[in-house]
């Protein structure tokens, strides 16, 4: 008797003990965790102007960012901040990277879990981009883990870079840099994976590195994970981007390939996702550039082990935020020696007002959306022209052409605002030359008559595909259809000077033109890209043939010293005003388009027929040709049946 009520006593201890587990069990509840991320900060410290449907607000900036993230660990608790790249190169804080690595210290204050890296942290050369992570850990600052899987250091040290290569592999171990990170937040187990896009490696000339297909480099990595770790979820953070284009969308393929992704931070397109993608059971997520808005997220697990998305918020980060003060305090002390490291070389200083803007340019976010002149864009080239042309550099030609495309124009002026030399920064503040000093150098190449319709051509032909690609000219003007074929849109090009001039184009002449040396770097790669379809091969004075590789020895130097695009710009807007004088203003000239580009829609056939060039010629041809032939295939098959049906009628008779 006392032995049935001792097992009665175990079974009631069991059952009550099974009861408070699994009620506990229910009350915990799924797994999950919350994420906040950023991409393409681009430098961008400090709040700018963003004009959205017609208003004007200052938004980003660190300290905003931090108050933000405080506000979200108040309410959630830990959360997993992670950065997709491209977090340098956008504002003068980029020019002391060797001495303050300011954008990698303020991702460390703010607590970034991890990031990666970014075609523009590149721009920096080998060299600089080595010193600015041993700056970094120099500073004994947190600083942000980073991490990509794809390089392939035996291409890379094989290579004809190959002592490049060594510098960053180096640099990259003494750094830490892995091809993933295994981070626990709120119980989760997350493996982040960095990976380098290909559009990514295409936008970065400079790049020393080589790189594994990064849907394959991942596959490789989530294989590795999944046998030495106990990973709950996997997040990769990529610098490859999404597209209008699914067929081209890097990070959708990416998904697709990869399924095993739980999530996919996606930069580099700058694209502002405002509902995520989603592949199976992998999201995408993107929340634009410079830190003008924040993205976030909540991911719950699934009973099959998976995730879902919810809670998905982008915040644009405007005054409603309040500035967190210390945030604002580290800014202050990364920015100190701006002044006296970058800018006394150029003879300015960050907040010298250089000109009044009273006239409405188009938003960054507009530029190159559409083909058409952008008095933006000509007031630029005009600045690379007045600078060449009056700096009294050893060339005797005048620059007759200035090219600018739309992807190295980094912000706009704003209608109202003065400009200050940081502001003139920021339009043009891309790149760095082989003199280690940030902003890229302009450079002087020469060009046929012939080629410049050719640069017409690719501009009218290539930018409706590719935005960043939309070139914008000064000393030129053309004329282009858009209802024309493919690489044959240009009807007229020629010569145009500021009064509006007009001056037929040479096929055979020389004609000197400037440009940014990155810009010049694309254009001397546009045969190969073309597969010899389109010739644009850069030259000297003489007309000798300039190889991609030697453009840097064309660079303009004034006194010694690399005539950087964006000090172009800066001394144009000085140029306006006279010293002592009132402030000057951006003239009238540039409040409105001077016929530059001038572009129709005519489908008539005398206008789609109009100057036909060689490669419409050379398409038209073998089109008549293909046509000839198909008829002559149809006469011959016709003759053979006739004749048949004549030899068997003969032998039926």
């Amino acid at each position: 008797m006392k032995v049935i009520k001792y097992i009665w006593k175990l079974l009631a201890l069991s059952l009550f003990c099974w009861t408070v587990a699994g009620g506990a069990a229910l009350a915990e509840g799924p797994k999950e965790t919350r994420i906040v991320f950023t991409h393409d900060l681009h430098s961008h410290l400090e709040p700018f102007y963003l004009e959205e449907d017609g208003e004007g607000k200052m938004v980003g900036g660190a300290a905003r960012f931090m108050g933000y993230l405080e506000q979200q660990r108040a309410e959630h608790g830990d959360l997993l901040y992670l950065d997709g790249g491209d977090f340098s190169m956008g504002t003068l804080y980029q020019t002391v990277y060797t001495t303050q690595a300011a954008e990698l210290r303020m991702l460390g204050f703010l607590g970034a879990d991890a990031s990666t890296f970014g075609n523009h942290e590149f721009d920096y050369r080998s060299d600089g981009l080595a010193k600015m992570l041993q700056a970094a850990q120099d500073s004994k600052d947190d600083v942000p883990p980073l991490t990509v899987c794809n390089i392939d250091w035996e291409s890379t040290l094989e290579g004809e870079q190959a002592e490049e290569g060594a510098l960053l592999k180096e640099a990259f171990e003494a750094y830490g840099v892995k091809p993933y990170l295994m981070l626990e937040k709120g119980g989760v187990k997350i493996a982040v994976i960095g990976v380098f896009g290909k559009d990514a490696l295409a936008c970065a000339p400079t790049c020393a590195l080589s790189f594994q297909d990064p849907a394959e480099a991942v596959k490789e990595t989530v294989a590795a994970i999944r046998e030495q770790e106990q990973a709950d979820m996997i997040v990769c953070i990529s610098h490859g981007g999404t597209w209008a284009d699914e067929k081209k969308s890097e990070d959708e393929l990416l998904a697709k390939e990869v399924p095993e992704l739980d999530l996919i931070v996606s930069g580099h397109t700058h694209s502002i996702l405002e509902e995520p993608i989603i592949h199976g059971d992998t999201a995408i997520v993107s929340t634009g550039e410079y830190g003008a808005r924040v993205g976030s997220l909540r991911m719950v697990q699934k009973e099959d082990g998976r995730w879902s998305l919810e809670d998905y918020q982008l915040t644009l980060l405007d005054g409603s935020y309040k500035e967190d003060q210390k945030a604002a305090e580290k800014i202050k002390e990364l920015g100190l020696t701006i002044d006296k490291d970058y800018l006394a070389q150029f003879g300015f200083t960050r907040d010298q007002v250089l000109a009044h803007n009273p006239w409405e340019f188009t938003a960054i976010n507009g530029l190159g959306e559409k083909l058409q002149e952008e008095p933006l864009g000509n007031l630029l080239a005009d600045s690379y022209l007045y600078a060449v042309n009056t700096a009294g550099d050893r060339e005797e030609e005048p620059a007759a052409v200035a090219v600018v495309p739309s992807g190295c124009i980094r912000d706009t002026f704003h209608q109202g605002k003065d400009i200050t030399v940081a502001d003139a920064f920021q339009v043009l503040s891309l790149g760095i030359g082989p003199d280690g000093v940030p902003g890229y150098p302009l450079v002087s190449v020469y060009f046929t008559g012939k080629e410049l319709k050719t640069i017409a051509e690719v501009d009218a032909s290539i930018s409706p595909i590719m935005t960043t690609a939309q070139l914008y000219v000064g000393g030129l003007a053309y004329t282009a259809n858009t209802k024309r074929m493919i690489l044959n849109k240009v009807t007229d090009v020629n010569l145009q000077d500021r009064e509006g001039n007009l001056e037929e184009l040479e096929d055979d002449k020389l004609y000197r033109l400037v440009a940014d040396l990155y810009s010049g770097q694309m254009m001397g790669a546009v045969s190969e890209q073309s597969y010899g379809i389109l010739s644009l091969v850069p030259k000297d004075a003489e007309g000798n043939e300039i190889p991609i590789e030697n453009l840097e020895d064309h660079i303009i130097y004034v006194d010694g010293q690399e005539l950087k695009a964006w000090a172009c710009l800066a001394k144009y807007l000085d140029s306006f005003g006279e010293k002592g004088a009132e402030l000057p203003e951006i003239p009238e000239y540039y409040s409105k388009s001077h016929g530059r580009k001038n572009i129709k829609e005519d489908g008539s056939l005398g206008a789609v027929m109009k100057n036909p060039n060689r490669i419409a010629v050379a398409i038209f041809s073998i089109g008549a040709g293909v046509l000839a032939l198909l008829v002559l295939i149809i006469v011959l098959v016709v003759r053979f049946i006739r004749k048949r049906r004549r030899k068997n009628r003969d032998l039926y008779l």
